[in-house]
């Protein structure tokens, strides 16, 4: 029998009604967003489903959101007869934080905050316009670190390594900039900037790592019922003082989601079945591997389908 892995994506996959496509289930859409709603100031599930998209895509608001977005996939899909159990659990950056509420470390409610604040502290530490990110395709992990290392007028550095031949650089945008020129003559077929104006997981996200650390300390977190892997060292936490700091870690150090799957790999997952908006981590699986089985479910055609082509396999 094949052992699943659950998923949850981060930033970047969100749109305005990405979570009104549930038909029966919407209900356990809704109440999740308004136990959110309840945590914060304004109501999560209006802004969700009506927009307007600048404020959605706001960091501060686009964390909660996706946050109860993959929560709210989660639930509806472990409730359906057929569905695999999870033996382990991962989530891309801010889809850390999902799996950790879906395997019961952190309460709903307490992760909202939390990750609300944590979107503050990212925007606060580079003022707008000047930091920037951008995805390099079709160059070598070491290529990329190497055409980095290339620039000397700023911070530039390899934060996300997605999947073979596709890494996100972060840092300021001159420096980003510089380095998608130098990646370019190394041989990328692509140097895409990406719309975003905070530079996540490089260096210059230390010091909000250090006032994160102090809501951290604050929050009860207890040990996931399913194991989560880290973005920051593709490993499960032996103790709730090492949660605490490989989500401290994560702020500023690099998304090693190649190794995450192939960690899951070695711990006999043969499948991933991502939970949230989009197909993105669906996708990456098979770059990286391609005998694991990778589903997406995002609404109710989608939790059909895969329950489905789960059952057959």
């Amino acid at each position: 029998m094949t052992n699943y892995a659950y998923v949850f994506p981060g930033q970047g996959s969100q749109s305005v009604g990405m979570m009104t496509a549930w038909g029966d289930h919407q209900t356990t859409v809704i109440d999740i967003f308004k136990q959110a709603s309840d945590s914060l100031d304004y109501d999560l599930w209006a802004l969700v489903s009506e927009g307007p998209e600048e404020r959605l895509n706001n960091t501060m608001v686009t964390q909660p959101a996706m946050l109860c977005a993959g929560v709210a996939c989660w639930r509806i899909a472990s409730e359906q007869e057929g569905m695999p159990v999870a033996t382990l659990m991962a989530g891309h950056s801010l889809g850390e934080y999902t799996a950790l509420v879906c395997a019961g470390s952190l309460d709903l409610a307490d992760a909202v905050r939390l990750v609300a604040r944590r979107g503050e502290l990212m925007q606060n530490a580079v003022a707008a316009g000047e930091g920037a990110m951008a995805a390099i395709i079709g160059l070598d992990d070491e290529d990329v670190i190497k055409a980095c290392s290339l620039v000397d007028c700023g911070v530039v550095e390899a934060v996300n390594f997605n999947a073979p031949g596709q890494v996100v650089i972060a840092g300021a945008s001159a420096a980003v900039e510089a380095a998608m020129e130098q990646a370019t003559s190394l041989g990328a077929r692509r140097a895409l900037p990406l719309p975003v104006s905070v530079p996540s997981h490089c260096s210059l996200m230390t010091g909000a790592a250090e006032e994160f650390a102090l809501e951290l300390e604050q929050l009860e977190i207890r040990m996931p019922e399913i194991p989560v892997v880290h973005n920051q060292n593709a490993a499960v936490a032996a103790s709730v003082d090492e949660i605490r700091e490989r989500l401290k870690l994560q702020l500023y150090q690099p998304v090693k989601w190649v190794a995450s799957v192939n960690a899951m790999q070695q711990q006999g997952i043969g499948g991933l079945i991502e939970c949230g908006p989009g197909k993105v981590l669906a996708g990456l699986t098979r770059r990286i591997e391609r005998s694991l089985q990778a589903y997406a479910i995002f609404d109710a055609v989608s939790l059909d389908g895969t329950n489905q082509s789960i059952g057959e396999n």
